[in-house]
C-alpha cells in the first residue's frame, strides 16, 4: 500500500471515528477548562443533562429534569472518572475539545456515543430540595 493511501485511509477513519481521533485532554487540561463553569452537554442531538465544576475538583450534576447529585472527579490514565454521594462506582469518560467545544465518551461506549457541550455559563445549576413545596 503506499503512503497516499495509507494516509487517504487514516483520513477516513477519523472523520468516520471522530472521537478516535482526537487526543485526550489531561486532568490538569481538563481542570483548567471546567473549573468555575456549568456546562449542558446533548447526546444524539438531544438534552443529557447539566454539570457544574466547582473548586477541588467538585462537580453538581443532574440529567435533564432530575434532582442533583453531588460529586468529585479524579483523573485516571488517559479518563476523568467521576464519584458520585449516592454511587460510589467510579464513571469514567475520555474528554476531548474541538472548535465546538467540550466532547466525553464514557469508557466503553462507541465512537458517535460521546456527550457534546451545546452550552456553558458561570452561573450555578439550580438544585432543588428534594420534596420542595410538599
Amino acid at each position: 500500500m503506499t503512503i497516499a493511501r495509507h494516509l487517504s485511509l487514516a483520513l477516513m477513519l477519523g472523520a468516520a471515528c471522530p472521537a478516535l481521533a482526537q487526543t485526550p485532554m489531561t486532568g490538569a487540561e481538563f481542570e483548567a477548562y471546567v473549573t468555575g463553569k456549568t456546562i449542558t452537554y446533548f447526546q444524539f442531538d438531544a438534552p443529557y443533562g447539566v454539570e457544574e465544576y466547582l473548586p477541588g475538583r467538585k462537580v453538581r450534576w443532574a440529567f435533564t429534569e432530575t434532582e442533583c447529585q453531588y460529586g468529585s472527579w479524579y483523573e485516571a490514565g488517559e479518563e476523568i472518572c467521576f464519584v458520585y454521594e449516592y454511587d460510589p462506582t467510579p464513571q469514567c469518560w475520555t474528554f476531548w475539545l474541538d472548535a465546538r467545544g467540550l466532547n466525553g465518551l464514557f469508557s466503553g461506549d462507541a465512537p458517535g456515543e460521546e456527550l457534546t457541550e451545546v452550552d456553558q455559563s458561570d452561573q450555578p445549576l439550580p438544585c432543588p430540595g428534594p420534596d420542595v413545596g410538599v
